[in-house]
């Protein structure tokens, strides 16, 4: 690749401190929502991956990065477009060895599978079908008509090993509904933090984290912005190893 080709690359994605996603040819751009997920989920014991609906690959790097090297991921994305960047994003990281990218259904191809991940995570749609997107792509990406959430809850349960975890980013309103439907599964909520943007606003967002297996479950709070705009401590502790600014 050119530096001329790279410095286009530069402009049409995000800077991270080990690694570049591109996502001019994703539906869903490098947001808030992948980096705290990415960030978050539980890597304790973590020997396989599978990142569900990867878009950029953005969760699959950010874990990579996490997770030292015996841990292999799979990153499943039904969209070709998003899938080929996905794949050139691995190319160019550290981590091509340790990344494989998956252009496929994700409901059939965990149907195929022999074996089990550890953990799983997926930023996945949330929204109800509604107002039309200006592209298919769009439209796949944001609304739960491709991937439903009982749909992704059941094939994560057909791919997790027994003391494994399930981890999504959803809205906070959105959030209570896919824990029910999750607890009425066989799923059990095992860590949940709720995200707001100050202090004094309420949670716009929610990580959750589910397992097969029950336990004791863990709830905290997030606030991303201190009262000056800064990011709090605790998002920079949460977020400080990948954004080139802190």
């Amino acid at each position: 690749m050119t530096s001329d080709s790279k410095s286009v690359l530069r402009r049409n994605g995000f800077t991270f401190k080990k690694f570049f996603v591109a996502h001019d040819r994703c539906a869903m751009k490098v947001g808030t929502d992948g980096i705290l997920l990415g960030a978050w989920s539980p890597i304790a014991r973590v020997k396989r991956v599978l990142d569900i609906g990867t878009g950029s690959g953005l969760l699959a790097l950010m874990l990579a990065q996490r997770t030292d090297d015996s841990v292999n991921i799979d990153a499943v994305e039904l969209d070709e477009e998003a899938a080929e960047q996905a794949r050139e994003n691995v190319a160019e990281s550290p981590w091509a060895d340790r990344i494989q990218i998956h252009t496929a259904d994700a409901q059939a191809w965990i149907a195929g599978l022999t074996t089990r991940y550890n953990l799983i995570v997926s930023n996945p749609p949330y929204y109800e079908q509604g107002v039309e997107c200006a592209t298919p792509q769009r439209e796949q990406a944001r609304y739960t008509t491709t991937l439903d959430h009982q749909t992704l809850l059941a094939c994560a349960a057909d791919a997790i090993t027994e003391d494994g975890f399930l981890c999504v980013v959803l809205p906070e309103n959105i959030g209570q509904t896919f824990t029910d439907r999750a607890l009425s599964m066989g799923w059990h909520l095992r860590l949940r933090t709720d995200v707001a943007e100050t202090e004094m606003r309420l949670p716009h967002r929610v990580l959750l984290a589910f397992s097969p297996k029950a336990g004791e479950c863990f709830s905290d709070r997030l606030v991303i912005r201190g009262p000056e705009q800064q990011y709090s401590e605790g998002y920079t502790a949460l977020t400080q190893a990948f954004y080139l600014f802190m």
